[in-house]
C-alpha cells in the first residue's frame, strides 16, 4: 500500500532549477496544479504518471514511500497504482457501457461475486457527476464528453482503485466539480487537478503553482481561503444554474440572480 509519492525538483525553461525542491503527496491529498497555459502544468502530472527518474526533460525525480518505485510501476500497466484522466480522452471500443464496466470489473476484482456490485457502484459513482444519466447500454462511443470524463474518473476510482488518480482540466468536460471533489474525499487517495477553476483550487488541500515550465511555491489552503471558497460556490452555481437554463431553451429574468445577491445588476451590463 502506498502512503507518500514525493515529487523532487528540477528544472524549468532555460534550465533554471526549480524554487521548490521537495514535494510530498499523502494519502487523502486533494491537490490542485495552477498556473498560466503553457506554465507546465501537464509535463508535471506526465513527469508523476511515468515515475520520472530524472529522465525527462523537466530532470525531475519521482519517489514512492521514500524510494525508488518499482519497475513494475513503469513497465507493467496491471501494476501501475496511477490513473489518469486527460481532457482529451475518448473511447475507441464501442461496446455498451454495461459490457465493458463488466469486462473491466471482472479482470480487476478479486471476488468474481462482485462484478455486478462494482458495475453498479461505478455507473452510480459516474452519475453524480454528469448531467445527462449514463444508460448502461449506450455504446461507450456515443457517450459525450461530460459523460466519458465521469465515467472514466468512476471507473479508475471504483473498478480500478488506483491510489493515485491525476485529472487533467476536468472543469472544461462538463461534470460536476464539486459533487466530484465531495465524492472523491471519501476515498482515502491522492488526487491532483490540473485546475483553472478557482473553486476546486480553493476546496483543495494545497496547490502547486507553475509558471516557466518549473514549479515556484506551493500554497496550503488556509482557513482564510476557505472562508472566500463559500462565495466562490455560491458565485459558480449560480453560473451552472444560468447554463442550464440557457441550455435547455429557458430564459434569464431577474429572479435568477436573486439568490447570489446580485439582482439589480443583470440589466445593466455588469455581468
Amino acid at each position: 500500500m502506498i502512503d507518500t509519492i514525493t515529487i523532487l525538483g528540477g528544472q524549468g525553461r532555460a534550465d533554471i532549477p526549480e524554487a521548490v525542491r521537495r514535494i510530498d503527496l499523502r494519502m487523502g491529498d486533494v491537490v490542485s496544479i495552477v498556473g498560466p497555459t503553457g506554465s507546465g502544468k501537464t509535463t508535471l502530472i506526465n513527469d508523476i504518471e511515468l515515475f520520472a527518474q530524472g529522465d525527462t526533460p523537466t530532470g525531475r525525480t519521482i519517489l514512492v514511500d521514500g524510494v525508488t518505485p518499482p519497475a513494475a510501476y513503469r513497465e507493467d500497466p496491471a501494476h501501475n497504482p496511477i490513473a489518469l484522466i486527460t481532457q482529451h480522452t475518448n473511447f475507441l471500443s464501442d461496446l455498451p457501457v454495461d459490457v465493458f464496466l463488466r469486462t473491466h470489473a471482472g479482470i480487476r476484482a478479486s471476488d468474481p461475486l462482485h462484478v455486478a456490485d462494482l458495475v453498479g457502484e461505478t455507473l452510480d459513482f459516474a452519475n453524480q457527476l454528469t448531467g445527462e444519466p449514463i444508460d448502461r447500454a449506450s455504446r461507450m462511443t456515443e457517450l459525450s464528453g461530460g459523460q466519458t470524463r465521469a465515467l472514466l474518473i468512476a471507473d479508475a476510482t471504483v473498478i480500478c482503485d488506483t491510489p493515485i488518480v491525476l485529472l487533467d482540466e476536468v472543469e472544461n468536460a462538463g461534470i460536476n466539480r464539486a459533487r466530484a471533489l465531495e465524492l472523491l474525499r471519501q476515498r482515502r487517495k491522492i488526487f491532483v487537478f490540473v485546475t483553472h477553476d478557482p473553486r476546486i483550487a480553493l476546496l483543495s488541500d494545497f496547490r502547486i503553482v507553475m509558471r516557466n515550465g518549473g514549479i515556484t511555491q506551493v500554497i496550503r489552503t488556509e482557513s482564510a481561503e476557505r472562508a472566500f471558497g463559500v462565495t466562490v460556490a455560491r458565485l459558480d452555481d449560480l453560473l451552472c444554474r444560468l447554463r442550464e437554463t440557457i441550455r435547455l431553451g429557458g430564459q434569464l429574468t431577474e429572479e435568477d440572480f436573486k439568490g447570489a445577491g446580485l439582482a439589480g445588476f443583470a440589466g445593466e451590463g455588469i455581468l
